[in-house]
């Protein structure tokens, strides 16, 4: 395999072998000698993350981040097809530092459209569920060595679903009992498939396997409750219901914000953990505030006071007039622009 096309490229992570020591520090610009000797040691050149040629491109944006991210998500969970052993050096090196990159994105609104599925569901669902776990645990004030086990084990949360067939996994429309049944078996194929891998922390193997627990029983596979599930299952199952019903999946549409923010309080009763879901869409809800968004009328407005007692329906500018959405209820926020 060639290396010719990375000649020059500034590395973004560090490079390391198949023990994990470092061959190329992050930040190093790729020459003759440090392209041999990732020849000499094996290194795919598919694995090698280069920097923009503009960096701050990817600070003002995180959307290339992320479509990058996808990518190579399933470059490698592809090779797990073949290979039967999952990368797992390879994702806490290459893939799990730009989830976390992404997660520091100052601009949370820009960050939740770029985190929201449009084509390859699949794996933009990965990295979003891995980038929105990351900021719930920062919000948390996770320990690093728990924020860090979060980052990935919210990642691969869908590992198992490469052994979903592709008919089911993209089927456009409703799906048969029977096949909901084998969607609903992704949850144990992801964790027979991380059981066996070396330095994988035992907590990654169980959000596989529980992200889909719900804390009053009514969840899959084993119909845990809220005792039985371990904490970070509980936060990655807020983020994968909260990225899936924001985005545009094969059998559905994304929905617009104010229904998003409904839909998760319902969730929180008996189902979620109602203390993440609240930390979650108040960090949203208040993000709004100064923001340009778009009415179910079709006005354009500027939020400019949220109504703690109503804080979907804030008090917005339109021009030079105020309208108090709090006394207009039929109207919605459909869109934070920014």
């Amino acid at each position: 395999m060639s290396f010719e096309h990375l000649s020059g490229k500034k590395v973004k992570f560090d490079i390391v072998n198949k023990n994990g020591a470092v061959l190329v520090p992050a930040d190093s610009v790729l020459n003759p000698a440090t392209l041999r000797l990732l020849q000499q040691h094996e290194i795919n050149p598919f694995d090698v993350v280069v920097q923009a040629v503009k960096e701050e491109d990817t600070l003002e944006s995180p959307s290339k981040l992320i479509q990058e991210a996808a990518h190579y998500s399933k470059y490698l969970f592809d090779r797990l097809h073949f290979d039967r052993k999952v990368p797992l050096i390879e994702i806490k090196n290459q893939l799990i530092p730009v989830v976390r990159q992404i997660s520091r994105h100052p601009n949370l609104f820009e960050l939740f459209e770029s985190v929201k599925a449009k084509d390859e569901y699949t794996h933009q669902h990965n990295i979003g569920v891995g980038v929105l776990s990351t900021m719930i645990g920062q919000w948390l004030n996770l320990e690093e060595s728990e924020l860090a086990l979060l980052s990935l084990a919210a990642t691969i949360h869908d590992i198992g679903k490469i052994r979903i067939p592709q008919e089911i996994l993209l089927k456009p429309g409703k799906l048969t009992e029977d096949e909901f049944d084998e969607m609903k078996r992704h949850t144990i194929y992801g964790y027979e498939i991380l059981k066996g891998t070396v330095g994988l922390s035992p907590r990654a193997m169980l959000v596989a396997l529980q992200h889909h627990e719900r804390l009053d029983g009514s969840g899959y596979p084993l119909h845990l409750k809220k005792g039985e599930i371990d904490f970070l299952s509980q936060i990655v199952a807020v983020a994968d219901v909260f990225h899936a019903i924001s985005s545009k999946r094969p059998y559905q549409d994304s929905m617009p914000f104010y229904k998003v923010v409904t839909l998760m309080r319902q969730g929180s009763f008996g189902e979620l953990n109602p203390e993440i879901v609240s930390l979650l869409l108040d960090k949203f809800i208040h993000a709004m505030m100064g923001k340009k968004v778009m009415l179910s009328d079709g006005r354009l407005a500027e939020v400019v006071h949220i109504n703690s007692f109503d804080d979907l329906h804030p008090l917005v500018k339109i021009e030079d007039a105020l309208l108090d959405l709090s006394r207009n209820r039929d109207i919605q926020i459909l869109q934070i622009l920014g």
